[in-house]
């Protein structure tokens, strides 16, 4: 509690609950200020004097014991609510927003002079900042679709409830089988593709091909091959505008990649960096190429929404993930490094998140960090390769062309740099 001893300090922080109260108060001011006078809750004076309140009950309680400070919150929160009941039957308005408002301004007010002032003066900012995004937020919610509602549960579900819960330790063969770190590899992947979801959507509003799949591969630049592959098979002449919106995704896939495989460890940053750039540079600059060749023509693509998460999904990668690291670690055991890139090199027809996370695994423990990186840019070019046949097969040649042949460049390349380095 605070030494009374010391005026000067006692007279900042009453200043501080003081200024905390305005902050919230001229927001709510400012809020209802087209109110008349009197139909108000409360005010910028009001919510000033309420958090001078809190901290002169936080005073109270350094002398008094901390019962005054419960004493005096029950005071204020009776005449708060007083003070509510006659509003609502007067305006009819059922919002509890204000009053909740005056009992935080309390506490932020008392929190201030027990010592905590960064603490209580960030958390009336934060208040100040969620109050006045109300128009924002339920601009928001009302453009949320079910689907992605019940897909951020799920996410919270598999993240906050499931993973802590699981045990961190090795079993079965070689102990390759951990359940927390293989679902918190799922839980990573899961939230990547949340997001890419979200991002495709906002960026794929009336924008096109090109702008979502800037942000596709976040989410599946194989799913968004497959798509647009099946559009251009139907409309030949968008093939330039087609291949720049999947060259464009499969280029995401490169510093997505770096990120998945350096957050489990980090010594892979620096070596995978340089291929991965090359790559990433190659289909970036044709993807580019092709955007300035169709500048100015309209974007009229449908862009690919599927749902932002599924727990039968989330369960198959799992299931795929603990595969490919139990399968790495006996190829490891019975081939060395041959096994190791056969694995990445199947493994990238399918999936590069499932290869490039049990090798960043592997190599936090004996597998070389030279081999590692060599074996993620395998999976990546592998991958590549396969989408560039993928658009070449179902696009047909205008837009197979267009992408399989810097797809192929971009992996020929990435695998000399890794094999160089």
């Amino acid at each position: 509690m605070l030494d009374l001893g010391e005026p000067q300090q006692t007279f900042y922080l009453l200043g501080v609950s003081l200024a905390i109260g305005l902050l919230i108060g001229i927001e709510r001011g400012w809020k209802e200020r087209d109110a008349e006078e009197g139909s108000r809750i409360a005010g910028v004076r009001t919510y000033g004097l309420i958090g001078l309140f809190g901290g002169a009950a936080s005073l109270l309680a350094g002398q008094l014991g901390v019962l005054a400070f419960v004493a005096a919150f029950a005071m204020l929160t009776a005449l708060i609510l007083a003070s509510y009941v006659i509003h609502q039957q007067r305006s009819g308005d059922a919002g509890i927003t204000s009053m909740v408002a005056a009992l935080m301004t309390f506490l932020f007010g008392g929190l201030a002079v027990a010592g905590k002032v960064t603490e209580a003066a960030a958390f009336a900012v934060v208040t100040s900042l969620l109050l006045g995004a109300k128009p924002a937020l339920h601009r928001w919610i009302g453009g949320l679709e079910s689907k992605e509602l019940r897909a951020g549960l799920k996410l919270l579900l598999i993240s906050v409830v499931l993973l802590p819960i699981l045990p961190n330790q090795g079993y079965g063969p070689w102990n390759a089988l951990n359940p927390y770190e293989i679902w918190w590899m799922v839980v990573l992947i899961a939230s990547i593709s949340f997001v890419g979801y979200f991002a495709m959507k906002l960026a794929g509003a009336g924008k096109g091909a090109v702008f979502t799949g800037l942000f596709a591969g976040l989410a599946s630049s194989t799913a968004l091959t497959l798509h647009f592959s099946r559009v251009a098979r139907g409309s030949p002449e968008m093939a330039p505008m087609l291949a720049a919106g999947i060259l464009l995704a499969c280029g995401t896939m490169f510093p997505r990649m770096v990120f998945v495989a350096s957050v489990l460890d980090r010594d892979l940053l620096k070596p995978l960096l340089a291929p991965a750039t090359v790559m990433g540079l190659i289909v970036y600059g044709a993807a580019l190429f092709f955007v300035w060749r169709i500048r100015g023509e309209k974007q009229s693509a449908e862009t690919p929404m599927s749902n932002p998460l599924e727990l039968t999904s989330a369960i198959s990668f799992g299931a795929l993930l603990a595969g490919v690291m139990l399968l790495g670690e006996g190829l490891k055991k019975w081939f060395g490094d041959a096994g190791i890139l056969a694995l990445s090199a199947v493994s990238g027809v399918a999936d590069v998140d499932a290869i490039t996370l049990s090798l960043a695994r592997m190599s936090q423990d004996d597998l070389a960090t030279s081999l590692a990186v060599l074996g993620i840019v395998v999976a990546a070019a592998m991958n590549s390769v396969i989408k560039g046949g993928m658009a070449l097969a179902i696009g047909g040649v205008a837009l197979g062309t267009r992408v399989f042949t810097p797809l192929l460049v971009a992996a020929l390349a990435g695998l000399g740099v890794a094999w160089l380095l």
